[in-house]
């Protein structure tokens, strides 16, 4: 765990900085998450910290790899990745792109197609498991990439190999890319999809860190076999008040006038 403070305002700061720069889209999915990871950062997560790739670190499987710049904030805090990195973002020779990339400090898989990385997290969990590390893996999913089969797949393998060691934690924004998931594919009761796919499963308010924090601790206090679900209703774009369930902002870009608004409400300049 860290002694780094993961104050959600500052980690969208730094989004929507990064956003500037490279004139780039997804903020409104990545600001949906923010709460998620700076409670998982900065509460939950084993890992080195000043080595991201620590062999002994529980691992973040971003599986909806286009919230990206979420997690780079947070990699910011800790000194994983640089300023630098977030001023030349999107710009030729940055080593930072719109989807979670493995090359980079703290990104465990390299995800973007939708539906693969918690296949990924799976995988690690399992290896824990055998090798009787005590490490846990926690995946982010996004609501809309439930629609694909292979997180399903998934899902009934880790039932079947009893990894209580992961946590699927699903961002229940209510949008995917071209609408809301309601209109495009119905999910119902999610909790209660995993539930019967043999998950221990809990809702909560994804934007208030303290129920987050204890959601957690609540299902992995359950040493019962059972792989762990969480799933979190988020605003997509929560902080910004003119992103605020505006699907629009999946691939708007920022112009002068909306990155000073977006910097006023969120406090200032970082």
């Amino acid at each position: 765990m860290s002694e780094v403070a993961f104050e959600p305002a500052a980690l969208r700061r730094t989004v929507v900085e990064m956003a500037y720069a490279g004139s780039s889209v997804h903020l409104g999915c990545a600001f949906s998450i923010v709460e998620l990871l700076a409670c998982l950062y900065g509460r939950h997560m084993r890992y080195h910290r000043t080595d991201p790739r620590d062999p002994g670190r529980d691992y973040l499987v971003l599986s909806k790899g286009h919230g990206v710049m979420a997690q780079y904030a947070c990699t910011l805090a800790l000194g994983w990745i640089e300023q630098s990195d977030v001023d030349n973002y999107f710009k030729d020779g940055s080593r930072l792109k719109g989807l979670s990339d493995s090359h980079v400090p703290g990104c465990e898989v390299t995800s973007g197609t939708l539906g693969h990385g918690l296949s990924v997290g799976v995988g690690l969990a399992l290896a824990a498991q055998r090798r009787g590390t005590g490490q846990r893996c926690y995946a982010i999913v996004g609501d809309g990439e439930l629609d694909e089969g292979a997180i399903w797949e998934a899902v009934m393998f880790a039932a079947h190999a009893r990894l209580d060691n992961l946590m699927v934690i699903v961002d229940a924004n209510g949008f995917q890319a071209m609408g809301r998931t309601d209109d495009i594919m119905a999910l119902g009761d999610i909790a209660a999809r995993f539930t019967a796919f043999g998950f221990d499963a809990a809702t909560v308010d994804g934007h208030d860190m303290a129920a987050i924090s204890a959601a957690i601790d609540q299902l992995q206090s359950r040493a019962d076999g059972k792989p762990k679900a969480l799933v979190a209703n988020t605003v997509k774009g929560k902080g910004v008040s003119y992103m605020e369930n505006d699907n629009a902002w999946h691939y708007l870009r920022l112009t002068p006038p909306l990155y000073e608004q977006a910097l006023a409400e969120l406090g200032g300049r970082p």
